[in-house]
């Protein structure tokens, strides 16, 4: 029995055989995790009240903390979490009920909360916070508690996002044997 991945209510997480979880780490319910995504050690994803999904090529580093807002009858959607294709989320991030587009880094220690919609290439700076509801415009980045546009990216920093992800790609098949 592998007891890093967990059934919850009857729903087991859905792991594609290219991903890698570390057996420190501790996905339950209803998660997704794409082609060659990675979960790094103690990195928490619970799909418990609402689904949970990590795309292609992205990466759930060290201490992560992801989930979710629940269903209700006011609110029949809640909050899901949806990670788009080759993102990095740093080490110790919160992500809560939020939507994250390609091509994204989460810098360390940042927060993004409920609704929250970060376009694709961002570069949410360590330490952010993400408020309820605010999107993050493409291009851009955003750096404060709360966030802030700081600055249009450079095309080498865009470029970096995907670089990121397929080193994150490679350091996973190395930790796989």
């Amino acid at each position: 029995m592998n007891h890093n991945l967990r059934s919850f209510d009857g729903i087991t997480p859905n792991v594609a055989a290219s991903a890698y979880i570390d057996p420190a780490a501790v996905v339950i319910g209803e998660v997704t995790l794409e082609k060659d995504s990675s979960v790094w050690p103690y990195a928490v994803i619970r799909g418990d009240v609402n689904s949970i999904t990590i795309g292609e090529g992205s990466n759930v580093q060290d201490f992560a903390m992801l989930h979710v807002s629940h269903k209700k009858e006011s609110d029949p959607l809640g909050a899901p979490l949806v990670i788009g294709k080759h993102v990095t989320i740093g080490h110790h991030v919160t992500l809560h009920g939020c939507t994250i587009d390609d091509e994204v880094l989460v810098g360390i220690g940042s927060i993004v909360l409920d609704r929250a919609h970060i376009e694709k290439h961002v570069l949410v700076g360590a330490g952010s916070l993400v408020p309820p509801g605010k999107r993050l415009e493409s291009g851009h980045l955003y750096l404060g508690n709360p966030v802030k546009k700081v600055r249009a990216l450079t095309a080498d920093e865009i470029a970096y996002f995907k670089y990121s992800a397929e080193h994150y790609v490679r350091l996973m098949n190395k930790h796989k044997g």
